[in-house]
């Protein structure tokens, strides 16, 4: 089947990056969606990433996490200009299937990993200063002090033991 044959409904496809180039890539794809009136047909663009814990020069600290190194996940409609325009971007070099034939990531396959990433409104009920016990993790039951709050992406930032942590609002209640 020819790409423009395709029917018109949108999926979710895996597009294969150059390692390190995700954000990249992701960066450029909207850029080109944006400045050529894309949106009809190429969604949403998506890095998969989870919070993970790092120890770096003594300190933990909450880090961005990519899920599938490599990979981009695209929500499109495919015919040969959507197509074009993914698989010519800078940093990517094709999509998961056949060079000509992309394949679709199957509806519960893309709910699963959307799903692990999607975070819900928080309403944050503590300031700069306030004293928190975090409730999970690394450092479960230690209290710290608020020294940021991030209310849009629903973070804080806690002084723990002389370590900066950055945990979500939901991790932690006040003293």
């Amino acid at each position: 089947m020819e790409l423009d044959e395709r029917s018109s409904e949108r999926a979710w496809y895996v597009v294969h990056t150059y390692s390190g180039y995700e954000n990249k890539v992701k960066a450029n794809l909207e850029r080109k969606i944006e400045s050529q009136g894309l949106q009809d047909v190429i969604f949403q663009v998506v890095v998969p990433v989870e919070d993970d814990m790092e120890e770096k020069d003594g300190k933990q600290k909450l880090i961005k996490r990519k899920i599938f190194p490599g990979y981009v996940l695209v929500e499109m409609i495919v015919n040969n200009h959507s197509w074009y325009i993914v698989r010519n971007t800078q940093g990517v070099t094709g999509f998961v299937g056949t060079e000509k034939e992309p394949i679709p990531l199957s509806d519960a396959e893309a709910e699963k990993i959307l799903s692990s990433m999607k975070k819900e409104a928080k309403t944050i009920s503590v300031l700069n200063g306030d004293t928190v016990r975090i409730k999970d993790g690394w450092f479960k039951d230690k209290t710290g002090v608020v020294k940021e709050v991030d209310a849009s992406e629903g973070t804080l930032k806690v002084e723990v033991e002389g370590n900066i942590l950055e945990l979500e609002a939901d991790n932690v209640e006040k003293v």
